[in-house]
């Protein structure tokens, strides 16, 4: 007798159905799924880029001990979002793995940048999302490059990866 199919495992078999098709692989869009796993397409600008590249860059300088990943998928409450920058420890990395792909638990630190296909709300909703899917933080780049810290409330530093300054 097999287990019974769960949201979760529906929204991990969607997700392998998105990324296995050639199609969307060649978007020029940032692909995730809402809860009904229907697509949404997000286009990206060169400086959304490198403002992804800014925060690797500066993670790799102040987080020691984890790894760091651009856009990262997790399945959610509301479908599978991709974080556009995370950070996660070897442990909490093992724990993802076992819990499919991809992972329904969060890394520790999640992190999104703000574009002009995107606005406050949206990003309130994903905050909310990524910390019921374990995040302890969730950061919030703004488009001046200012870095905004988020656990229960937002924060003046992060308490995860304490030497990050709060800008770009």
């Amino acid at each position: 007798m097999s287990a019974p199919v769960t949201p979760a495992k529906d929204q991990q078999k969607r997700w392998a159905e998105v990324i296995s098709d050639p199609l969307l692989s060649e978007l020029p869009y940032k692909v995730e799924t809402n809860r009904r796993g229907q697509l949404i397409l997000s286009p990206h600008s060169a400086s959304h880029s490198d403002t992804q590249g800014d925060i690797i860059a500066l993670l790799q300088k102040h987080a020691n001990g984890g790894r760091v990943r651009p856009e990262f998928p997790i399945v959610t409450a509301k479908g599978t979002k991709v974080a556009d920058v995370v950070w996660c420890t070897l442990e909490r990395r093992e724990e993802m793995e076992e819990t499919g792909d991809p992972p329904t638990l969060a890394p520790e630190v999640c992190i999104e940048v703000m574009s002009a296909s995107n606005d406050w709300t949206e990003m309130d909703e994903k905050r909310s999302l990524y910390r019921d899917a374990g995040a302890e933080e969730v950061w919030i780049v703004t488009e001046e490059g200012a870095v905004r810290f988020f656990a229960d409330e937002e924060r003046d530093t992060s308490e995860v990866i304490p030497n990050v300054p709060g800008h770009l």
